[in-house]
């Protein structure tokens, strides 16, 4: 009884086997699929007090502070053909009573300014901190701008500065890239 129990349940199962729903399936559409990999690297971070606005020395206030990261990721040819889009997420997190503007710009190896983007950043308190979120994408044209970069500048102007200024500014990016991969 045991033995034609095991055999009804084999030939059930074989039947559920060779009866799968494959009869509608086109293979053909396989070599239609596009494959599009993303990829989220950090971009750039910062903690700029406020007295980098500020130069205790002369008395006289700063009113831009520049930096400058190496981004060799994009000067690769495999990721300048497959790149489709990338988009910029920056977070500036603001204690200094003041706003400010913040310029990136990208540079070739040889210092030529390859692509351009700027943000404005509201003020805050020590007290009560104001964040101030931008997206920014770039895609089509200025994609292959982008790629020609090696690195960025980011410029942060003040429109005033005083040697009492309190507070910090905070930055924290990510970049997602987009790529097509045939």
């Amino acid at each position: 009884m045991n033995k034609i129990i095991n055999f009804s349940v084999l030939l059930v199962c074989g039947c559920f086997l060779f009866s799968a729903c494959i009869q509608d399936t086109d293979f053909e559409q396989a070599d239609d699929v596009a494959l599009t990999p993303i990829v989220e690297l950090d971009l750039i971070y910062f903690n700029l007090p406020a007295t980098h606005f500020y130069d205790s020395i002369n008395a006289t206030p700063i009113l831009t502070v520049r930096d400058t990261t190496q981004i060799k990721f994009l000067d690769d040819s495999s990721i300048q053909d497959n790149l489709i889009r990338a988009e910029f997420y920056f977070k500036f997190t603001n204690s200094i009573p003041r706003s400010f503007l913040v310029d990136f710009q990208f540079l070739s190896e040889r210092n030529d300014t390859t692509y351009v983007t700027a943000t404005s950043v509201n003020s805050g308190t020590v007290a009560k901190p104001v964040n101030t979120e931008f997206f920014h994408n770039v895609a089509g044209e200025d994609i292959l701008e982008l790629t020609k970069a090696n690195k960025v500048v980011v410029s942060v102007t003040i429109p005033s500065s005083e040697a009492n200024l309190d507070g910090v500014l905070n930055l924290k990016s990510k970049t997602t890239y987009f790529f097509e991969k045939n």
